[in-house]
């Protein structure tokens, strides 16, 4: 079973390019971050045509996650992070897929820090981890899947120096990531690239894909059942550098049966 996270930008704008990555790649789960798009105008007909059930949670505009399952249809459990009934923005989607528990996470990315953003940030991370601990505790195989917004080690970004005073990397944040990763959680690209150096964004600006100016930011949080059946993890990177591209390259880990 292949499962995978693109932060598609936008998915109207890039719609050719999650057609092409679907048709040529297969994964079986395919979890989605920022649609940027309403409810009412996610493309279902034609991802549907590619033998794909979908689910969503959007936003117009900004935000939003889905899960696609192929020759399936995912089975909603909850749209939305509990925690804070207040927070309106279209982050988290949780459905039941083939025996495995799937969400789709688009975390706050925090910027400028500090302030109100990086704060929301830091709470949306604790809600997360909330979330996580009852899914462990419950013993359900799952997977947290997404744009995580958080530059975990030096090693996952091309320059650190570059990145030190930005919300992805401070020490709050990356405290935040690996308390979740020691309440169970695996880290599927890491546990298969300890050294790092593997890219999963290059930002528009200042020839970064061209430069190689990348990091890590989209994970795959594994249970300890999922992380027993890991076989293979990779990057996409080539569909970073297509026509009109998202500024993130899909990712994926294949868990045997």
């Amino acid at each position: 079973m292949r499962i995978a996270t693109f932060n598609i930008n936008g998915i109207k704008a890039r719609l050719p390019r999650l057609l092409e990555w679907l048709d040529e790649t297969r994964p079986d789960i395919a979890c989605l971050q920022e649609l940027k798009s309403s409810d009412e105008t996610i493309p279902r007909a034609e991802i549907e045509a590619l033998g794909y059930g979908p689910l969503w949670h959007g936003q117009k505009g900004f935000n939003g996650v889905a899960i696609l399952a192929r020759d399936t249809q995912p089975e909603l459990v909850m749209q939305g992070l509990p925690g804070d009934p207040a927070d309106e923005q279209s982050r988290y989607i949780e459905a039941d897929v083939g025996g495995i528990r799937v969400a789709s996470i688009y975390l706050p990315n925090g910027n400028p820090q500090p302030g109100p953003k990086f704060d929301y940030k830091l709470a949306w991370m604790a809600r997360l981890r909330a979330r996580a601990q009852a899914l462990l505790s419950a013993e359900v195989p799952a997977v947290l899947a997404g744009d995580y917004n958080v530059i975990p080690h030096d090693d996952d970004v091309w320059d650190p120096r570059a990145m030190a005073m930005d919300a992805l990397m401070q020490p709050a944040s990356r405290d935040a990531w690996f308390r979740l990763l020691g309440d169970g959680w695996t880290d599927a690209l890491r546990s298969h690239h300890p050294a790092g150096q593997l890219w999963t964004y290059w930002d528009y600006q200042a020839g970064a894909w061209q430069r190689d100016h990348g990091f890590r930011i989209d994970h795959l949080l594994l249970s300890p059942a999922l992380a027993d059946r890991l076989v293979e993890v990779g990057v996409d990177r080539d569909h970073r550098g297509r026509e009109k591209a998202s500024d993130h390259a899909p990712t994926w880990a294949v868990l045997r049966a």
